[in-house]
């Protein structure tokens, strides 16, 4: 069915074609019947119904919790714990009522949805209320890990993004809370356990039910939360004078989102093509892989943020015993994460085809051969330091130049194949690049004023030029083995 916006826009051209004679009664009733111009009206009721319904539902929550608040220390216990689970339960009773109703009812699933994602907002009240009740005594980290691996459950069972977007957004609040509490590094509990290996804990449960979900956005989220789990749990500055975990912290999280593939946990059903894998929602197209070109260009993203940071000269300038004191607070079990998830980066790997030949180079520059060497020569950089011994000026010229390629290459691979992201993303990269390195080191004011003013004249003709080229750009990042 075309969107509702469209419908209206055909029904009011539509009766001013009829009116001028242009189209007769008949077509008009078939177009009429086709897109079903009798319904607007009707969707824009239960839409405004919907709206009305959900802002008494706000009053009357929030009437129900001021009443709640001035009596809740006068209520027994039992008569407490009836009400949060009844209001629990209720809530997300009628919500799951209305969203089992038959599509034709998008209003009633909209508010279901919505009272759904109520139920798992008083799923948390519930719990700190309940602990609050029976004295259980915990940190903020662990209520919110709680509270979200239940919501993630919820959203496995009623198969609903916006409850899977709600756990991990939980979950990693829980993580960063969980920063202020170095204790958490010294625990033996289930939610310490969960904080030590969260990117395992994010690849079992939040990427299988990105798959189950058929969501975009699940599976960005999670891809971003076991980077940067990865990398901090690692904890890179307190081993800075160790190169092989600086190299496994700053490499591995690229590498494996690079060589991610369904392949290396799919099932492989017998008979079927690999063409059969049902197409995203949000898409439109059948892909037999649709979260890869995401994975990819998040693994762009992080490598472009990499030798943008560890390009500035400040970061390798540190004294021997700074860094080798640091390292006693370093903690060895989230190599077991980096030992797991670097299998699975390695099978990934072993499953592409690195472009080395000049006819594939010529078409695509950011491919998975230039990305393996990045990748290698970055951990060879940061295996090759340390404290003791001073390559700080062939680690800053080589981070330079690794940052001023990928920003090339990315500008050239977005004017041969008309991506407009990637051409802007690769413009915005080499513009930082050059003024942050004019910034840096002591350069004159008209040295800079001729650099910003290049720099601005650049922007302008190349975006010029790239508008110019092409009319119809596709907007995406490279993706391709």
């Amino acid at each position: 069915m075309a969107s509702e916006k469209f419908r209206r826009q055909l029904r009011h051209e539509s009766e001013q074609w009829w009116s001028e004679g242009l189209i007769d009664a008949a077509l008009y009733e078939k177009l009429a019947a086709r897109y079903q111009f009798d319904r607007l009206e009707k969707e824009a009721s239960y839409r405004f119904v919907a709206i009305l319904i959900g802002l008494g539902a706000v009053l009357l929550g929030l009437g129900a919790i001021t009443f709640v608040a001035a009596n809740w220390q006068v209520w027994p216990r039992a008569f407490k714990m009836l009400l949060l689970f009844s209001s629990f339960v209720g809530v997300n009773g009628v919500g799951f009522y209305l969203w089992r109703q038959p599509s034709t009812h998008g209003g009633q699933q909209r508010l279901g949805q919505g009272l759904l994602l109520l139920g798992a907002l008083l799923l948390g009240a519930n719990l700190g209320l309940m602990s609050q009740m029976f004295h259980q005594s915990g940190d903020w980290y662990e209520l919110l890990l709680v509270w979200g691996l239940a919501v993630a459950a919820m959203a496995y069972s009623l198969q609903l993004t916006p409850l899977g977007v709600l756990a991990l957004i939980l979950v990693s609040l829980g993580y960063a809370v969980s920063w202020s509490s170095w204790s958490v590094w010294q625990e033996f509990s289930g939610t310490a356990l969960v904080i030590q290996h969260l990117p395992l804990v994010v690849s079992l449960v939040f990427v299988p039910l990105a798959y189950w979900c058929r969501s975009r956005i699940i599976f960005g989220l999670s891809a971003i939360a076991i980077a940067i789990a990865l990398t901090f749990n690692l904890k890179p500055w307190n081993a800075w004078s160790v190169g092989w975990i600086l190299a496994i912290a700053f490499v591995l999280p690229a590498a494996l989102l690079w060589g991610y593939s369904t392949d290396l946990w799919r099932i492989p059903a017998r008979n079927r093509p690999r063409s059969s894998a049902r197409p995203l929602p949000s898409g439109g197209a059948t892909s037999v892989d649709p979260f890869q070109p995401i994975a990819r260009s998040l693994a762009l993203w992080f490598l472009s943020i990499l030798f943008f940071i560890f390009a500035f000269r400040g970061w390798w300038i540190t004294s021997p015993t700074e860094a080798i004191a640091r390292l006693q607070d370093w903690h060895w079990f989230p190599l077991i994460d980096a030992v797991v998830l670097g299998i699975a980066a390695a099978l990934g790997w072993l499953q592409l085809k690195p472009q080395w030949r000049w006819g594939q180079i010529q078409e695509r520059w950011i491919n998975s051969g230039t990305i393996a060497a990045f990748l290698l020569v970055t951990a060879l950089l940061f295996i090759a330091h340390t404290p003791l011994v001073q390559v700080s000026v062939l680690l800053v010229v080589a981070f330079n130049a690794m940052l001023f390629l990928l920003a090339l290459g990315l500008i050239r691979d977005g004017l041969a194949l008309a991506h407009r992201f990637t051409f802007w993303g690769g413009m915005v990269l080499l513009i930082l690049g050059i003024i942050s390195r004019t910034l840096e080191y002591d350069t004159g004011l008209l040295l800079k004023a001729i650099v910003f003013t290049i720099c601005g004249v650049g922007v302008i003709v190349a975006g010029l030029r790239f508008e110019r080229k092409t009319h119809s750009p596709r907007s995406s990042l490279p993706h391709s083995s």
